[in-house]
């Protein structure tokens, strides 16, 4: 039973420390300082998450996606054969995202996560997952208005991406998980996810992961349990129906298992997550089992995001003792 983060940490942190991130980014679009200057304050504030997220107590930890603006973003506006625009909602929060738009072939230029993947392992004493938003995702959330055909942008994702878990797994990423929040919105699209993640992860010498949010994967979790990836993570907080999901299963793969609220400030007490951990015990053993979030934590505020993380070790520890 190891402890992990779904994603993203909370970038700035309550009084009366300062936000030094994000009196960066408004000095950095006033023109007061560079890119560069700004880089580094990412790094400062990367090293710091980094080192809450193992302070905390968790396992395997990620570099917090400080650097990234939002999910879409990051990885589209560094893919040729897009552009961002306007600001659109994403999913059911109260956050938003640039939407891109494709407009000409969907190409792979050159590595996006290496450095950070490369910087966020070079400063932690834990191990370090690699983040991707998967083919699937991206292509959904986007506008397309060069293919004209849902199947051929989501492969042109996957074959772009493919491109990305390569250089990751080079670089020495042991674990690459992509991030399918959208498939829980069109389960009739599961062939297509599994076409794409196919591609995507072909020859892939890591362990994979496939994380899921926001939903259940009722009438979808038998084809994710066919998808070439080592773990399947499920949102249990935002999709209860995912314990009715597991009965109808053969559980062949490590669960990543998204039990604590990350959208929600409320604490959960250290018992209910211990015997939540015991109930999923009945569906798989624990040494099969990544306890984590429901999802990225950027909706917290960062202190509250810290003490769920300590909560949650905590009740791994506290099931462990009864969970053989």
């Amino acid at each position: 039973m190891r402890t992990t983060a779904a994603g993203s940490y909370p970038k700035i942190p309550n009084r009366p420390r300062p936000a030094r991130l994000r009196q960066a980014i408004t000095r950095r679009d006033r023109g007061d300082i560079t890119a560069e200057e700004l880089a580094r304050v990412e790094d400062e504030v990367t090293i710091e998450v980094i080192a809450e997220q193992a302070e905390a107590g968790l396992d395997l930890v990620t570099d917090g996606q400080i650097r990234w603006d939002d999910d879409q973003t990051y990885i589209t506006q560094r893919l040729q054969g897009l552009e961002i625009t306007g600001l659109i909602r994403y999913f059911d929060t109260n956050t938003y995202y640039r939407q891109p738009n494709v407009t000409a072939p969907v190409r792979w230029r050159q590595p996006i996560l290496v450095r950070d993947y490369e910087f966020a392992a070079g400063h932690s004493t834990k191990p370090v997952k690699a983040l991707i938003t998967g083919p699937y995702t991206l292509a959904t959330l986007s506008n397309d208005s060069h293919y004209g055909d849902q199947r051929q942008l989501v492969l042109a994702f996957a074959e772009a991406l493919h491109q990305e878990a390569k250089a990751l797994a080079a670089a020495g990423a042991s674990v690459i998980q992509v991030n399918e929040p959208a498939i829980l919105r069109h389960k009739e699209d599961g062939p297509l996810l599994q076409e794409a993640i196919t591609k995507m992860l072909d020859g892939i010498n890591a362990e994979t992961a496939l994380y899921t949010w926001f939903g259940d994967a009722d009438g979808i979790l038998p084809l994710l349990m066919d998808l070439p990836v080592d773990v399947i993570g499920l949102d249990f907080v935002w999709g209860p129906g995912n314990w009715e999901a597991l009965k109808r299963v053969s559980l062949s793969k490590v669960l990543g298992f998204g039990i604590i609220d990350a959208r929600n400030t409320r604490m959960e007490p250290v018992e209910e997550i211990a015997e939540q951990i015991q109930r999923v015990s009945e569906f798989v053993p624990a040494e099969r089992l990544y306890v984590n979030p429901s999802c990225g934590l950027e909706y917290l505020p960062r202190e509250v995001a810290f003490e769920k993380l300590k909560r949650l070790a905590e009740g791994v520890r506290r099931a462990e003792a009864v969970v053989v």
